[in-house]
């Protein structure tokens, strides 16, 4: 068996997201679990060298995971040529410039999104990238949740007859920060900084939905800011620049039509923090991050409107578990895994620079959409 060192130039993995997700549950537990087996007798062995802009945050990271490497010379970092792989988890406003360098130096990209704060700079990523020959992958984490894998069992397994339509539900409270810390950063409620739901939220609902049921051909968007006062993390009070919650209707590429609300400022009363319910002619499903319920044609029960009598009838428990039937590993893990494959095993790989132009092109339009009180068109888009 032959080991392949991989070194990983990983910006911004002293974030939340970038530490738990990227960090230690999948480069971490691909060391653990003794690398990624490749086939034909070669694993490869990545090896993370974090890059962050607070030298005491970066160190004290590299420390607690026993990791070597480490620095806050993100340029010296790219002239490393033993340096294969740049991924980034940064904050938006400062992810274009740096996948730019990296592109320059020739180094292969993986990406947290969205990849640019305009489809221009998006697109312009995708090209360079094209151009310079390295391979590029964006982080599209909810295809990979064991409730949507399921859902996607049962399309291809044609449950649904034709779809006729998506409800999707996501978001939780945030607290204000004053008598409660909140949490997520206060970047996220300042558009100046990048901030904002539909940025954030609107290129994961272009993904599911492309992948999952159609291309999004239009959209109408309602985007306003409920919370207008947050408290920063050092307790100071701040303006809310940016939108925190938002309310989309999305036209899909062969008819079906979708409804996500996405939100910062609901309280949650369901049972996961995101669901999609899909209604197709023969059948619907419920599916979260791990379940997904299904009601077929067949089960569907025959209820009347009548006000003036309590319910009779305990809807939820009319439903039927979807089994696992499978393992799920963790979905940031899983596509690593992939991209990895991609870059050393030549594996195909689609979830690439202009997949994420797709969705910046969404946040976009919606916010646009909001902006101008109308439904905007969504062009398909080509390098």
């Amino acid at each position: 068996m032959t080991r392949k060192t991989v070194r990983i130039a990983m910006n911004g993995v002293t974030g939340r997201m970038g530490h738990r997700q990227h960090l230690v549950r999948s480069i971490l537990a691909l060391r653990e679990q003794g690398g990624l087996d490749l086939g034909g007798g070669t694993v490869l062995w990545p090896e993370p060298v974090l890059v962050g802009r607070r030298e005491h945050a970066v160190k004290a990271l590299a420390e607690q995971h026993g990791l070597e490497h480490w620095s806050t010379d993100l340029d010296a970092v790219l002239a490393d040529p033993t340096v294969e792989i740049y991924f980034d988890a940064q904050v938006t406003s400062a992810r274009e410039d740096a996948l730019r360098k990296a592109i320059a130096a020739g180094k292969h990209l993986y990406t947290e999104k969205p990849t640019a704060t305009g489809l221009a700079g998006a697109l312009e990523l995708a090209r360079l990238a094209t151009a310079a020959g390295v391979r590029h992958g964006v982080v599209q984490d909810k295809l990979f949740l064991p409730g949507l894998l399921k859902l996607k069992r049962l399309i291809d397994g044609g449950f649904f007859g034709r779809i006729l339509s998506v409800r999707g539900e996501f978001g939780y409270w945030v607290f204000e920060g004053d008598w409660q810390e909140a949490q997520r950063p206060s970047w996220n409620y300042r558009a100046e900084d990048g901030g904002g739901i539909v940025v954030d939220m609107f290129p994961h609902w272009e993904y599911v939905l492309h992948e999952l049921f159609g291309r999004v051909t239009s959209v109408q968007a309602l985007a306003t800011t409920h919370v207008p006062q947050r408290w920063d993390e050092n307790g100071k009070p701040y303006d809310a620049t940016a939108d925190d919650a938002a309310y989309g209707v999305f036209e899909l590429e062969g008819g079906a039509i979708a409804q996500i609300n996405s939100s910062w400022a609901v309280r949650v009363n369901r049972d996961e923090l995101v669901e999609f319910q899909v209604d197709g002619t023969e059948g619907s499903a419920v599916a979260g991050l791990r379940r997904c319920r299904v009601q077929h044609r067949s089960a569907t029960p025959k209820p009347v409107w009548n006000p003036d009598i309590p319910a009779t009838e305990v809807f939820r428990d009319q439903w039927q578990e979807v089994p696992d039937n499978a393992e799920f590993d963790n979905g940031f893990k899983a596509q690593w895994e992939l991209f990895l494959r991609h870059v050393y095993a030549d594996a195909p790989y689609h979830w690439d620079l202009l997949a994420g132009a797709r969705g910046v092109q969404l946040a976009e339009l919606g916010l646009k959409s909001s902006a101008e009180g109308r439904r905007l068109d969504v062009p398909e888009i080509a390098l």
